[in-house]
């Protein structure tokens, strides 16, 4: 397992690389271009620039997330091809400097869905929560404005750009339904994995977050069986998984722990977290801790170990502590803590492993 840590760039973000060298185990970054739109074709020159910031720090950039797919792309219409060039000339550029993983998602319009940034929790922390009935009840655009005006970092996902037009895109959605989702979808890797595969990346989807349709839009990317249907759409190494505990444990049924076991080769990223999900549906993210949430973290850590993995890890989100100002989800404090108690599980895990081949030996 080869951590890493997301960082979002010089100036936009409250976390610096010598902080993240710091963190025990920690090899490399999880990065992007955050200001470049999705559809944009990144610049070579600013790609160069955080692969030389991360070295001097010691740190690899080895993994992004995320190249952002156009909503032109996601919808099929016949202005995707000219997104797609642009996508694969980043593909190409980012092979150039060493990438190895590229994380993306195929999620209409939102990236990802939370109700509250800062929940208070019994212990004082906050954390990112998701109140269901917000989903059902709630005009978009005035959730969209409410997490807007909670945070004064860029949110991924959430661009204020994007956001602009939501209506509109909401209305191109209307009559899209999730087999033409999965038609189009298949269409955009025709394109990509063959680049994939000559240039040595693995593209590595993201699950829905949560795994579920919101408000009305098609969601695919949500169940094993449908992450099984997503491997077979194009049957190459190049073409991968990001499997995160968090945005697919958000739904009880979900055997996360089956999943690794079942798609272990097609995983060359993953994004291990807890959440409590609660009985009406809600959940809130907690610490890494299994205790603390739903999640079987150490089970899924030990179905890690079981089957080798070799791939990239990160901690994902954590809770905000100690009167951390950071962006939410993504501070330092409680990520570093989440590090070593994956670090705990695994090195238990190595540990009894030496032991065992050292008495079978004996």
């Amino acid at each position: 397992m080869r951590m890493v840590f997301r960082w979002f760039g010089e100036g936009n973000d409250t976390v610096s690389l010598e902080q993240i060298r710091q963190i025990p185990g920690v090899e490399g970054i999880v990065w992007a271009l955050h200001d470049c739109l999705a559809g944009e074709e990144w610049p070579m020159d600013r790609i160069m620039n955080v692969r030389d910031q991360a070295l001097r720090a010691g740190l690899h950039t080895e993994v992004v997330e995320s190249v952002n797919v156009h909503e032109d792309i996601k919808l099929g219409l016949p202005t995707r091809d000219l997104y797609i060039e642009k996508y694969v000339r980043t593909i190409e550029k980012l092979a150039q400097v060493g990438v190895k993983v590229i994380c993306y998602n195929f999620m209409p319009v939102f990236d990802w869905v939370r109700t509250d940034l800062h929940k208070r929790m019994d212990d004082g922390s906050t954390a990112l929560f998701y109140e269901k009935v917000k989903t059902t009840d709630t005009d978009p655009s005035e959730l969209v404005k409410s997490i807007m005006n909670n945070s004064d970092l860029s949110m991924p996902g959430w661009e204020p750009e994007r956001l602009a037009h939501l209506t509109a895109l909401f209305e191109s959605y209307r009559d899209v339904t999730e087999e033409d989702l999965w038609r189009n979808l298949g269409y955009f890797l025709d394109a990509i994995i063959p680049v994939a595969e000559r240039c040595g990346i693995q593209m590595a989807i993201h699950p829905d977050d949560p795994p579920w349709p919101i408000f009305g839009l098609p969601r695919i990317m949500t169940s094993q069986a449908n992450l099984r249907r997503f491997l077979q759409l194009h049957d190459s190494p190049a073409n991968g998984i990001t499997l995160c505990s968090g945005s697919l444990g958000a739904n009880p049924s979900n055997d996360i722990i089956a999943m690794i076991h079942e798609f272990a080769e097609r995983i060359p990223f993953t994004h291990i977290r807890n959440v409590r999900v609660y009985d009406n549906g809600d959940f809130i993210e907690t610490s890494h801790r299994a205790q603390d949430g739903t999640v079987d973290i150490t089970g899924i850590v030990k179905a890690y170990h079981n089957v080798n993995f070799a791939g990239y890890c990160r901690p994902d989100h954590g809770r905000h502590i100690w009167d951390e100002e950071c962006r939410p989800g993504y501070g330092l404090y409680d990520r570093a803590l989440g590090i070593m108690y994956l670090w705990g599980a695994w090195d238990t895990l190595e540990r009894t492993k030496q032991q065992s081949e050292k008495r079978n030996l004996s």
